[in-house]
Protein backbone atom coordinates (compact mmCIF):
# COMPACT_ATOMS: atom_id res chain seq x y z
CA UNK A 1 0.00 0.00 0.00
CA UNK A 2 1.41 3.40 -1.03
CA UNK A 3 1.17 6.07 1.69
CA UNK A 4 2.94 8.68 -0.43
CA UNK A 5 1.00 11.83 -1.32
CA UNK A 6 1.63 12.55 -5.02
CA UNK A 7 4.20 15.28 -5.63
CA UNK A 8 1.79 17.26 -7.77
CA UNK A 9 -0.76 17.24 -4.96
CA UNK A 10 1.84 18.44 -2.46
CA UNK A 11 2.66 21.30 -4.82
CA UNK A 12 -1.03 22.22 -4.91
CA UNK A 13 -1.12 22.31 -1.11
CA UNK A 14 1.90 24.63 -1.12
CA UNK A 15 0.19 26.91 -3.64
CA UNK A 16 -2.96 26.86 -1.51
CA UNK A 17 -0.92 27.94 1.51
CA UNK A 18 0.34 30.91 -0.52
CA UNK A 19 -3.28 31.70 -1.42
CA UNK A 20 -4.26 31.61 2.27
CA UNK A 21 -1.33 33.85 3.20
CA UNK A 22 -2.61 36.50 0.80
CA UNK A 23 -6.40 36.07 0.69
CA UNK A 24 -7.26 34.93 4.23
CA UNK A 25 -4.59 35.43 6.88
CA UNK A 26 -4.39 39.25 6.70
CA UNK A 27 -8.19 39.56 6.99
CA UNK A 28 -8.94 37.08 9.77
CA UNK A 29 -8.95 39.63 12.58
CA UNK A 30 -11.61 41.76 10.89
CA UNK A 31 -13.63 38.69 9.87
CA UNK A 32 -13.64 37.46 13.47
CA UNK A 33 -14.59 40.90 14.73
CA UNK A 34 -17.47 41.17 12.26
CA UNK A 35 -18.37 37.45 12.58
CA UNK A 36 -18.80 37.30 8.83
CA UNK A 37 -16.94 36.03 5.78
CA UNK A 38 -17.21 38.20 2.65
CA UNK A 39 -18.44 36.65 -0.58
CA UNK A 40 -15.17 37.69 -2.18
CA UNK A 41 -13.51 34.83 -0.29
CA UNK A 42 -15.70 32.27 -2.08
CA UNK A 43 -15.24 33.84 -5.50
CA UNK A 44 -11.46 33.95 -4.96
CA UNK A 45 -11.59 30.26 -4.01
CA UNK A 46 -13.50 29.49 -7.19
CA UNK A 47 -11.18 31.52 -9.41
CA UNK A 48 -8.21 29.76 -7.88
CA UNK A 49 -9.72 26.34 -8.56
CA UNK A 50 -9.69 25.43 -4.86
CA UNK A 51 -13.14 23.87 -4.62
CA UNK A 52 -13.39 20.10 -4.96
CA UNK A 53 -15.07 20.22 -8.36
CA UNK A 54 -14.56 21.35 -11.94
CA UNK A 55 -17.11 22.34 -14.56
CA UNK A 56 -16.86 20.96 -18.07
CA UNK A 57 -19.38 20.08 -20.79
CA UNK A 58 -22.41 20.89 -18.65
CA UNK A 59 -21.30 18.54 -15.87
CA UNK A 60 -19.79 18.88 -12.41
CA UNK A 61 -16.74 16.65 -12.05
CA UNK A 62 -15.28 15.71 -8.67
CA UNK A 63 -11.58 16.23 -8.04
CA UNK A 64 -9.68 13.61 -5.96
CA UNK A 65 -10.98 13.55 -2.41
CA UNK A 66 -7.45 13.25 -1.04
CA UNK A 67 -6.69 16.64 -2.57
CA UNK A 68 -9.81 18.11 -0.96
CA UNK A 69 -8.98 16.68 2.44
CA UNK A 70 -5.45 18.09 2.32
CA UNK A 71 -6.74 21.54 1.40
CA UNK A 72 -9.43 21.77 4.07
CA UNK A 73 -6.98 20.42 6.65
CA UNK A 74 -4.59 23.23 5.74
CA UNK A 75 -7.35 25.86 5.95
CA UNK A 76 -8.58 24.54 9.32
CA UNK A 77 -5.10 24.82 10.83
CA UNK A 78 -5.49 28.55 10.22
CA UNK A 79 -9.22 28.96 10.90
CA UNK A 80 -11.73 26.14 11.48
CA UNK A 81 -14.52 28.72 11.19
CA UNK A 82 -13.53 29.68 7.65
CA UNK A 83 -12.96 26.01 6.81
CA UNK A 84 -16.51 25.03 7.78
CA UNK A 85 -17.91 27.76 5.51
CA UNK A 86 -15.83 26.30 2.69
CA UNK A 87 -17.15 22.83 3.57
CA UNK A 88 -20.81 23.91 3.69
CA UNK A 89 -20.69 25.29 0.15
CA UNK A 90 -18.37 22.69 -1.34
CA UNK A 91 -19.13 19.39 0.40
CA UNK A 92 -22.80 19.86 1.28
CA UNK A 93 -24.18 22.25 -1.34
CA UNK A 94 -22.23 21.44 -4.51
CA UNK A 95 -22.06 17.75 -3.60
CA UNK A 96 -25.87 17.66 -3.49
CA UNK A 97 -26.08 19.43 -6.84
CA UNK A 98 -23.56 17.04 -8.40
CA UNK A 99 -25.06 13.82 -7.06
CA UNK A 100 -28.76 14.64 -7.57
CA UNK A 101 -29.07 17.13 -10.42
CA UNK A 102 -31.55 17.84 -13.14
CA UNK A 103 -30.51 19.26 -16.51
CA UNK A 104 -32.13 22.59 -15.60
CA UNK A 105 -30.31 22.81 -12.28
CA UNK A 106 -26.94 22.01 -13.81
CA UNK A 107 -27.45 24.45 -16.67
CA UNK A 108 -28.54 27.26 -14.37
CA UNK A 109 -26.35 26.82 -11.31
CA UNK A 110 -23.52 24.35 -11.93
CA UNK A 111 -20.80 26.59 -13.29
CA UNK A 112 -21.42 29.64 -11.03
CA UNK A 113 -21.50 27.35 -7.96
CA UNK A 114 -18.20 25.71 -8.88
CA UNK A 115 -16.69 29.16 -9.47
CA UNK A 116 -17.91 30.53 -6.14
CA UNK A 117 -20.08 33.21 -7.72
CA UNK A 118 -23.24 31.53 -6.44
CA UNK A 119 -23.28 30.05 -2.93
CA UNK A 120 -25.09 26.97 -1.66
CA UNK A 121 -25.93 25.56 1.75
CA UNK A 122 -27.82 22.55 3.07
CA UNK A 123 -30.95 22.81 5.21
CA UNK A 124 -31.87 19.58 6.95
CA UNK A 125 -31.72 19.89 10.76
CA UNK A 126 -34.81 21.13 12.55
CA UNK A 127 -35.54 21.86 16.21
CA UNK A 128 -37.05 18.39 16.66
CA UNK A 129 -34.99 16.52 14.08
CA UNK A 130 -31.21 16.30 14.20
CA UNK A 131 -29.65 12.85 14.47
CA UNK A 132 -33.06 11.37 13.57
CA UNK A 133 -32.95 12.70 10.03
CA UNK A 134 -36.21 11.04 8.98
CA UNK A 135 -38.16 12.93 11.64
CA UNK A 136 -38.13 16.33 9.93
CA UNK A 137 -41.42 18.23 9.76
CA UNK A 138 -41.02 20.72 6.88
CA UNK A 139 -43.81 19.99 4.42
CA UNK A 140 -43.86 20.17 0.64
CA UNK A 141 -47.32 20.19 -0.94
CA UNK A 142 -47.76 19.39 -4.63
CA UNK A 143 -49.28 22.18 -6.72
CA UNK A 144 -49.46 22.97 -10.42
CA UNK A 145 -45.96 23.35 -11.78
CA UNK A 146 -44.14 22.51 -8.57
CA UNK A 147 -44.31 22.45 -4.79
CA UNK A 148 -45.10 24.76 -1.87
CA UNK A 149 -42.80 24.45 1.16
CA UNK A 150 -43.69 25.33 4.76
CA UNK A 151 -41.48 24.88 7.81
CA UNK A 152 -38.23 25.91 9.47
CA UNK A 153 -34.66 24.69 9.22
CA UNK A 154 -32.95 25.39 12.51
CA UNK A 155 -29.15 25.46 12.09
CA UNK A 156 -27.86 26.16 8.60
CA UNK A 157 -24.18 26.96 8.08
CA UNK A 158 -23.81 29.67 5.40
CA UNK A 159 -27.55 30.23 5.53
CA UNK A 160 -27.15 34.00 5.65
CA UNK A 161 -24.75 34.35 2.71
CA UNK A 162 -26.06 31.59 0.42
CA UNK A 163 -28.16 32.07 -2.69
CA UNK A 164 -29.60 28.54 -2.80
CA UNK A 165 -30.30 25.83 -0.24
CA UNK A 166 -30.51 22.08 -0.70
CA UNK A 167 -33.56 21.34 1.49
CA UNK A 168 -35.32 18.18 2.67
CA UNK A 169 -39.10 18.20 3.16
CA UNK A 170 -41.96 15.76 3.67
CA UNK A 171 -43.73 15.06 0.38
CA UNK A 172 -45.51 11.83 1.38
CA UNK A 173 -46.51 12.00 5.07
CA UNK A 174 -48.26 8.60 5.01
CA UNK A 175 -45.32 6.78 3.44
CA UNK A 176 -42.69 4.81 5.37
CA UNK A 177 -39.80 6.64 7.05
CA UNK A 178 -37.55 5.76 4.12
CA UNK A 179 -39.93 7.20 1.51
CA UNK A 180 -41.63 10.23 3.08
CA UNK A 181 -38.93 12.82 2.28
CA UNK A 182 -37.81 14.50 -0.91
CA UNK A 183 -35.02 16.96 -1.67
CA UNK A 184 -35.35 20.39 -3.30
CA UNK A 185 -33.07 23.19 -4.41
CA UNK A 186 -34.65 26.37 -3.04
CA UNK A 187 -33.92 29.91 -4.19
CA UNK A 188 -33.42 31.79 -0.92
CA UNK A 189 -34.53 35.06 -2.51
CA UNK A 190 -38.00 33.56 -3.05
CA UNK A 191 -41.08 35.17 -1.53
CA UNK A 192 -41.84 33.62 1.84
CA UNK A 193 -38.22 32.91 2.85
CA UNK A 194 -37.00 34.65 6.00
CA UNK A 195 -33.56 34.23 7.56
CA UNK A 196 -32.36 34.88 11.11
CA UNK A 197 -28.65 34.88 11.84
CA UNK A 198 -27.99 33.06 15.11
CA UNK A 199 -25.52 34.23 17.76
CA UNK A 200 -23.00 31.42 18.17
CA UNK A 201 -19.53 31.16 19.71
CA UNK A 202 -18.13 28.28 17.66
CA UNK A 203 -16.79 28.19 14.12
CA UNK A 204 -16.53 31.98 14.02
CA UNK A 205 -16.59 33.77 11.55
CA UNK A 206 -18.95 31.49 9.59
CA UNK A 207 -22.67 32.14 10.03
CA UNK A 208 -25.37 29.89 11.44
CA UNK A 209 -28.89 30.70 10.35
CA UNK A 210 -32.50 29.77 10.99
CA UNK A 211 -34.39 29.65 7.69
CA UNK A 212 -38.18 29.85 7.78
CA UNK A 213 -40.27 29.08 4.70
CA UNK A 214 -43.88 30.20 4.48
CA UNK A 215 -45.71 29.14 1.30
CA UNK A 216 -42.48 29.13 -0.71
CA UNK A 217 -43.04 27.99 -4.29
CA UNK A 218 -40.40 25.66 -5.74
CA UNK A 219 -40.68 24.68 -9.43
CA UNK A 220 -40.88 21.00 -10.38
CA UNK A 221 -37.45 21.18 -12.02
CA UNK A 222 -35.96 21.92 -8.58
CA UNK A 223 -36.99 18.52 -7.20
CA UNK A 224 -33.65 16.72 -6.82
CA UNK A 225 -33.19 13.02 -7.51
CA UNK A 226 -36.81 11.92 -7.52
CA UNK A 227 -39.75 12.04 -5.15
CA UNK A 228 -39.45 10.01 -1.97
CA UNK A 229 -35.66 9.65 -2.16
CA UNK A 230 -34.76 12.55 0.14
CA UNK A 231 -33.66 10.52 3.17
CA UNK A 232 -31.25 8.34 1.20
CA UNK A 233 -29.94 11.38 -0.64
CA UNK A 234 -29.17 13.52 2.40
CA UNK A 235 -27.51 10.57 4.14
CA UNK A 236 -25.36 10.04 1.05
CA UNK A 237 -24.33 13.71 1.13
CA UNK A 238 -23.44 13.38 4.82
CA UNK A 239 -21.35 10.27 4.16
CA UNK A 240 -19.32 12.16 1.54
CA UNK A 241 -18.99 15.22 3.73
CA UNK A 242 -17.88 13.18 6.77
CA UNK A 243 -14.58 12.52 5.06
CA UNK A 244 -13.89 16.22 4.67
CA UNK A 245 -15.16 17.32 8.07
CA UNK A 246 -12.78 14.70 9.45
CA UNK A 247 -9.91 16.36 7.63
CA UNK A 248 -11.13 19.74 8.86
CA UNK A 249 -11.23 18.38 12.41
CA UNK A 250 -7.69 17.04 12.09
CA UNK A 251 -6.63 20.49 10.91
CA UNK A 252 -8.31 21.96 13.98
CA UNK A 253 -6.21 19.69 16.20
CA UNK A 254 -3.05 20.52 14.26
CA UNK A 255 -3.63 24.26 14.49
CA UNK A 256 -3.88 24.04 18.28
CA UNK A 257 -0.94 21.62 18.45
CA UNK A 258 1.29 23.96 16.43
CA UNK A 259 0.53 26.86 18.76
CA UNK A 260 1.13 24.72 21.84
CA UNK A 261 4.45 23.34 20.59
CA UNK A 262 5.68 26.86 19.83
CA UNK A 263 4.64 27.99 23.30
CA UNK A 264 6.18 24.96 25.02
CA UNK A 265 9.55 25.64 23.41
CA UNK A 266 9.64 29.21 24.73
CA UNK A 267 7.82 29.17 28.06
CA UNK A 268 9.83 28.16 31.13
CA UNK A 269 8.42 26.87 34.38
CA UNK A 270 10.65 26.12 37.38
CA UNK A 271 13.55 27.12 35.17
CA UNK A 272 12.88 24.45 32.54
CA UNK A 273 11.14 24.76 29.18
CA UNK A 274 7.66 23.25 29.21
CA UNK A 275 8.59 20.92 26.35
CA UNK A 276 11.52 19.54 28.37
CA UNK A 277 9.41 18.40 31.29
CA UNK A 278 9.14 14.64 30.78
CA UNK A 279 5.41 14.52 31.45
CA UNK A 280 4.74 17.17 28.80
CA UNK A 281 7.07 15.48 26.32
CA UNK A 282 5.17 12.22 26.76
CA UNK A 283 1.87 14.05 26.21
CA UNK A 284 3.24 15.55 23.01
CA UNK A 285 4.24 12.09 21.77
CA UNK A 286 0.85 10.56 22.67
CA UNK A 287 -1.15 13.31 20.97
CA UNK A 288 0.99 13.31 17.85
CA UNK A 289 0.46 9.54 17.52
CA UNK A 290 -3.31 10.02 17.75
CA UNK A 291 -3.26 12.72 15.08
CA UNK A 292 -1.28 10.43 12.77
CA UNK A 293 -3.77 7.61 13.39
CA UNK A 294 -6.61 9.99 12.48
CA UNK A 295 -4.74 11.00 9.32
CA UNK A 296 -4.41 7.38 8.21
CA UNK A 297 -8.14 6.76 8.68
CA UNK A 298 -8.96 9.90 6.68
CA UNK A 299 -6.62 8.93 3.86
CA UNK A 300 -8.06 5.41 3.81
CA UNK A 301 -11.56 6.88 3.43
CA UNK A 302 -10.29 9.10 0.59
CA UNK A 303 -8.62 6.09 -1.04
CA UNK A 304 -11.92 4.19 -1.04
CA UNK A 305 -13.97 7.17 -2.22
CA UNK A 306 -11.63 7.96 -5.10
CA UNK A 307 -11.91 4.34 -6.30
CA UNK A 308 -15.73 4.32 -6.15
CA UNK A 309 -15.63 1.72 -3.39
CA UNK A 310 -18.01 1.64 -0.41
CA UNK A 311 -16.65 4.01 2.25
CA UNK A 312 -19.45 4.45 4.77
CA UNK A 313 -17.54 2.63 7.53
CA UNK A 314 -14.28 4.38 6.67
CA UNK A 315 -15.97 7.81 6.75
CA UNK A 316 -17.48 7.23 10.19
CA UNK A 317 -14.25 5.78 11.57
CA UNK A 318 -12.38 8.87 10.35
CA UNK A 319 -14.98 11.23 11.79
CA UNK A 320 -15.13 9.44 15.14
CA UNK A 321 -11.36 9.23 15.61
CA UNK A 322 -10.58 12.75 14.41
CA UNK A 323 -13.16 14.29 16.77
CA UNK A 324 -11.94 12.29 19.78
CA UNK A 325 -8.38 13.35 18.98
CA UNK A 326 -9.20 17.01 18.32
CA UNK A 327 -11.08 17.36 21.59
CA UNK A 328 -8.11 15.96 23.51
CA UNK A 329 -5.46 17.94 21.63
CA UNK A 330 -7.22 21.29 21.77
CA UNK A 331 -8.07 21.01 25.47
CA UNK A 332 -4.44 20.09 26.21
CA UNK A 333 -3.18 22.99 24.11
CA UNK A 334 -5.46 25.49 25.85
CA UNK A 335 -4.33 24.22 29.26
CA UNK A 336 -0.73 24.78 28.21
CA UNK A 337 -1.45 28.48 27.69
CA UNK A 338 -3.13 28.79 31.08
CA UNK A 339 -5.35 31.78 31.81
CA UNK A 340 -4.50 33.43 28.46
CA UNK A 341 -6.59 30.80 26.68
CA UNK A 342 -9.87 32.25 27.96
CA UNK A 343 -9.30 35.57 26.16
CA UNK A 344 -11.44 35.73 23.02
CA UNK A 345 -8.72 37.41 20.96
CA UNK A 346 -6.05 34.86 21.89
CA UNK A 347 -5.23 32.54 18.94
CA UNK A 348 -5.72 29.37 21.01
CA UNK A 349 -9.15 30.35 22.31
CA UNK A 350 -11.16 29.21 19.29
CA UNK A 351 -9.70 25.75 18.90
CA UNK A 352 -11.35 23.84 21.80
CA UNK A 353 -14.73 25.35 20.91
CA UNK A 354 -14.33 24.48 17.25
CA UNK A 355 -13.23 20.92 18.04
CA UNK A 356 -16.39 20.52 20.11
CA UNK A 357 -18.47 21.88 17.22
CA UNK A 358 -16.90 19.31 14.88
CA UNK A 359 -18.46 16.55 16.96
CA UNK A 360 -21.91 17.85 15.99
CA UNK A 361 -21.56 18.29 12.23
CA UNK A 362 -22.50 15.41 9.89
CA UNK A 363 -23.61 13.29 12.85
CA UNK A 364 -22.66 13.26 16.52
CA UNK A 365 -20.20 10.77 17.99
CA UNK A 366 -23.11 8.52 18.96
CA UNK A 367 -24.29 8.55 15.34
CA UNK A 368 -20.80 7.54 14.21
CA UNK A 369 -20.77 4.73 16.78
CA UNK A 370 -24.13 3.53 15.46
CA UNK A 371 -22.91 3.56 11.84
CA UNK A 372 -19.68 1.76 12.79
CA UNK A 373 -21.59 -0.85 14.79
CA UNK A 374 -24.03 -1.54 11.96
CA UNK A 375 -21.25 -1.81 9.37
CA UNK A 376 -19.23 -4.14 11.62
CA UNK A 377 -22.23 -6.40 12.22
CA UNK A 378 -23.14 -6.38 8.55
CA UNK A 379 -19.61 -7.42 7.65
CA UNK A 380 -19.71 -10.18 10.28
CA UNK A 381 -22.94 -11.53 8.81
CA UNK A 382 -21.44 -11.58 5.30
CA UNK A 383 -18.44 -13.61 6.52
CA UNK A 384 -20.57 -16.32 8.15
Amino acid sequence: MDFHVPTEMNHEVERFQSFLDIQVKPHLTSWYHEKAIPRTFFSAMGEGGWFGFTWDRDRIWARPSLRGSLLIEKLARLSPGVAVAFLAHNDLGITGLRLFPTDDLLAGFGEPAVMGRLLLCLGNTESEAGSDVANIAMKAEKVDGGWVLNGTKAYVTNGTVSDLAVVTAVTDPKASRNSRLSMFLVDLSSKGVSRTKLNKQVWVPSDLTRIQMTNVFVPESHLMGGRGRGLQQVLTIFTHSRVFISAMTLGTAEGAFDLAIGHSRKRKIFGVRLADHQFKSFQIADLYAKMEASRLLIHKACWAMDRDMPFRLEASLAKYMSVQTAKEVTEWAADLFGAASVIYEHPIHKFPLDAWASSLGEGTQDVQRLVIFREVMSGFDRRR
